[in-house]
């Protein structure tokens, strides 16, 4: 495996800066949910977490309503402008954050950011492709998907280092800052204008969102890929959510114990990215896919008995398992669609995408509620039955043997 060939995509000019900002929003990222952590304890002290708990749930809302149509806008427009006007908008909406005095004003402006970020993450996935050719998107996206698993790992730590030096409401002005350096980045790029559908008539914007979702549930190796995120979403949000009260409950274990369970976790979607990008071309999609899914059930099944060690080496494979099903998925959708209606497709599959976890997060709670020495084996089950429905499906669609055709054999 050569550990270079990953790096490869930067040799294309016009990907190195649309990767290079999307980079510098991402560091902002990770500032954003810090600052948003100590903000919401200054204006809400121990309910803090209610507060969170609400500004997650409307950043899905803004997701799932708003990335439809950000992808039928992206295949109208130039990307370009729309990405540059995306990220001005949030620089401007994350600076008024250090001057809020309410949590009612926390929900509004994080709702607007998160309906900006609707708009920007679904076209930036689209022209992916766009610049570096159906081809070659596959290591395209497992770089980025790489760096952004990366900084999820060290971003926090960033952040809490500039929290200390600078105080938590001035974090939110460096995250401005870096929405501002990603839009004049991108405004170096040329046009990212995708060529218009030769179709003679025109077509609403309603049409296409409704396109977008057909595309998504007609092509038999996306639907069972979109089916297998929610099986990734079920076990990821049993990870996210469970995690501390097995490690400081469970375990009897503190913070520190809590962190390195966590990053263990980001460290096996980080390895995996790598492995995407090495091997991507070597293996179909859907059996990354499909071997994914049943990497990242497995390792959660045992999670309420594990002791430390163990719970870390299973929380490397789950994250492997989750990256091995988001990340291909990803490139799937480059190699299925044709350039004029990937902006629609990208926009939908993250809105459905999303919208999985919107249903995983009540679940998990729920079970974690009522079966809370159980949370991790009934969970998986869950997700086990998903993923199993999903295969039975999927070979009786009779499409398993054009599902896993190599890109270059898939049809254009």
């Amino acid at each position: 495996m050569n550990v270079l060939a990953v790096f490869s995509p930067l040799r294309n000019p016009r990907f190195a800066r649309l990767y290079l900002a999307q980079t510098v929003s991402q560091l902002g990222d990770a500032l954003t949910w810090v600052g948003l952590a100590l903000l919401a304890y200054q204006l809400a002290g121990g309910n803090a977490s209610e507060v969170l708990g609400l500004a997650l749930t409307l950043r899905v809302a803004a997701f799932v309503i708003f990335s439809p149509l950000a992808g039928v806008i992206a295949d109208r427009i130039d990307r370009k402008w729309l990405l540059i006007g995306c990220d001005l908008g949030r620089c401007a909406l994350v600076g008024l954050l250090p001057f809020v005095s309410s949590a009612f004003q926390v929900y509004i402006l994080m709702f607007l950011v998160n309906a900006l970020t609707a708009f920007f993450t679904p076209t930036n996935q689209a022209s992916v492709p766009l610049v570096m050719g159906r081809e070659d998107a596959g290591s395209a996206f497992a770089l980025s998907s790489a760096t952004t698993e990366l900084l999820g790992i060290v971003g926090p730590g960033l952040a809490g280092l500039a929290a200390a030096v600078l105080g938590g409401r001035n974090l939110f002005f460096l995250d401005a800052a870096s929405f501002l350096g990603s839009g004049l980045l991108l405004l170096t790029l040329p046009s990212l204008r995708v060529a218009r559908s030769s179709d003679p008539e025109p077509r609403s914007p309603w049409r296409d969102v409704r396109d977008g979702t057909a595309r998504l549930w007609r092509d038999p190796p996306i639907r069972f890929a979109l089916l297998m995120e929610l099986v990734a979403s079920l076990a990821g949000a049993l990870i996210l959510v469970q995690t501390v009260t097995r490690v400081k409950t469970g375990l009897n274990l503190g913070d520190l114990e809590y962190g390195w369970t966590m990053a263990a976790y980001g460290l096996g979607a980080t390895l995996a990215s790598l492995g995407v990008a090495a091997l991507g071309k070597r293996f179909p999609r859907t059996t990354f896919i499909r071997w994914g899914a049943i990497l990242t059930v497995l390792a959660v099944l045992p999670g309420d008995i594990a002791p430390l060690a163990p719970l870390m080496g299973l929380w490397l494979l789950a994250g492997v398992g989750q990256n091995w099903v988001n990340l291909p998925t990803e490139t799937l959708l480059a190699e299925r669609t044709e350039a004029a209606a990937q902006g629609r497709v990208y926009g939908a599959h993250f809105a459905w995408s999303h919208l999985w976890w919107a249903f995983a997060y009540p679940l998990v709670g729920w079970l974690g509620g009522h079966q809370s020495a159980r949370v991790f084996l009934y969970g998986g089950l869950v997700a086990l039955g998903v993923l199993l429905l999903t295969q039975v499906l999927h070979l009786r669609s009779g499409d398993e043997g054009k599902s896993a055709l190599e890109p270059e054999r898939q049809p254009r």
